[in-house]
């Protein structure tokens, strides 16, 4: 059996069902349908305003439109493959509703043109719920933070301890990375919102349409100034993917901190029930699997990116069907960096819990406070290369003598160099050396408590 043709009398024979399924998309392109709604609205209300058709057709068009959105929220308009996509099924629905003018929404317009429209509707509003759960994942950040300015934490270089932090300004960190993926999608943003509708298939219309018009309708900055680029343009959704591989890199590398501080070996952390599982076989495990899972679905979306590079980069101007593959990809980063804020925002605000007695046992178990030692004798007019190389053979005979710089005897120090004093013990404790980094930016309290005041202010913004 084949499938009776939707678009012109062009085509002897109808397609092959096969190929009809092959071809269709309206099983992930549904998830337009609001967008196509109010797109094709606004095309109705454009028709009108400059007498293409008249007042009275453009007001049925408006309402047939309307009762179709209905339809779809009340779960009754469900088309399925027959309808090919769904401008076609919006279409075809309409013209059932309002009978012939239907037909004349598609006046001055393309496929091509209208899910390029759709697909930036989509977009637009897509980035601004992102945005919104990022502030949430942000606020979670700083609430946590607020409480622990002066809890420390081991921090690391090369996954080796390197210097004590506040484990405010640990987290502080994972903030600014959050931030620059909020001020990113708002850039992304400013591209998404351009209108190419009116552009046509590829060459504009012949008819007097008004694109401006129905940008202002749509709330778009503007309109593509070339039609070809208009309905071929994808850079929107690429840059929007690139942003999106950003914000999964920063949750992943959160979450693989997370596996590690929950671990046996490390001990930083408590998992709660409510975000963790057990074992089918070992009852004493506790899994950390919504950091694990954050970690593995970053890959798809790294997938989806280079995806849509693919796609784009052998693609003559101006629309081909390969940018059917456009949307699958699209839909499910949006959908995956939705699902991994909300559930990285959960494990941090009620999943999770700092074991703050351990933390401050950890950063005393090392030699992190090296490279006070040298600043010490740099501030009493040691070259620091030399009192580097000093402080280097120190900790060299300590580790032999299974002695940490702390349990050293004043005498020991002395022999080192005599500009050490009794106050080497004080600057060499965990929390003076955290104290002490006192720069702009750096772990000290004072510059976390300004870092935390300046962070509410950027939520605000």
């Amino acid at each position: 059996m084949t499938k009776e043709q939707t678009w012109s009398q062009r085509f002897e024979s109808a397609l092959h069902p096969a190929i009809a399924l092959f071809n269709a998309s309206i099983g992930f392109d549904i998830e337009l349908i609001e967008y196509d709604l109010t797109g094709s609205q606004a095309h109705a209300k454009m028709l009108a305003h400059t007498g293409i058709i008249s007042s009275e057709e453009g007001e049925q068009l408006v309402t047939g439109l309307e009762e179709i959105r209905q339809e779809y929220r009340q779960g009754t308009f469900q088309p399925g493959v027959d309808a090919e996509d769904v401008h076609f099924a919006v279409e075809k629905r309409l013209t059932e509703i309002v009978g012939d003018v239907g037909k004349k929404l598609h006046t001055a317009r393309s496929r091509n043109d209208q899910v390029g429209t759709d697909t930036r509707l989509y977009l637009r509003d897509q980035i601004q719920q992102i945005k919104g759960e990022l502030r949430e994942f942000q606020g979670v950040l700083l609430d946590i933070a607020e409480k622990n300015v002066e809890t420390l934490i081991p921090g690391y270089t090369h996954l080796q301890r390197a210097q004590p932090l506040s484990l405010a300004h640990h987290l502080l960190a994972y903030f600014q990375m959050a931030q620059r993926d909020w001020e990113r999608l708002g850039d992304v943003s400013r591209r998404v919102n351009i209108s190419p509708l009116g552009c046509g298939a590829l060459a504009g219309t012949t008819f007097p349409i008004d694109r401006h018009y129905t940008a202002k309708l749509l709330d778009f900055d503007d309109i593509y100034a070339n039609s070809l680029d208009g309905v071929s343009d994808r850079d929107f959704a690429i840059e929007f993917l690139c942003a999106a591989s950003l914000i999964m890199v920063h949750l992943s590398r959160l979450a693989e901190e997370v596996i590690l501080w929950s671990s046996e070996e490390f001990r930083f952390v408590t998992l709660k029930d409510s975000c963790a599982t057990g074992s089918s076989i070992m009852p004493q495990k506790k899994n950390p699997d919504v950091p694990e899972l954050v970690r593995g679905k970053t890959g798809r979306v790294f997938g989806h990116l280079q995806a849509m590079l693919v796609i784009m980069k052998g693609l003559p101007l101006a629309y081909n069907k390969d940018l059917q593959e456009d949307k699958e990809g699209l839909f499910d980063s949006v959908n995956t960096v939705k699902a991994s804020l909300e559930a990285m925002t959960i494990l941090l605000r009620e999943g999770l819990e700092f074991r703050t007695q351990r933390l401050a046992e950890a950063v005393t178990e090392d030699f992190s406070n090296a490279t006070d030692v040298a600043d010490y004798l740099a501030a009493r007019g040691v070259p620091f290369r030399e009192a580097y190389n000093l402080v280097g053979k120190v900790v060299k005979t300590s580790i032999a003598a299974g002695k940490l710089l702390k349990d050293l005897e004043l005498s020991e120090w002395q022999q080192l160099h005599p500009a050490f004093a009794e106050d080497i013990y004080e600057a060499i404790s965990p929390r003076q050396v955290v104290a002490a980094r006192n720069s702009h930016g750096g772990t000290g309290f004072v510059q976390v408590s300004k870092a935390l005041i300046a962070a509410r202010v950027q939520m605000d913004q």
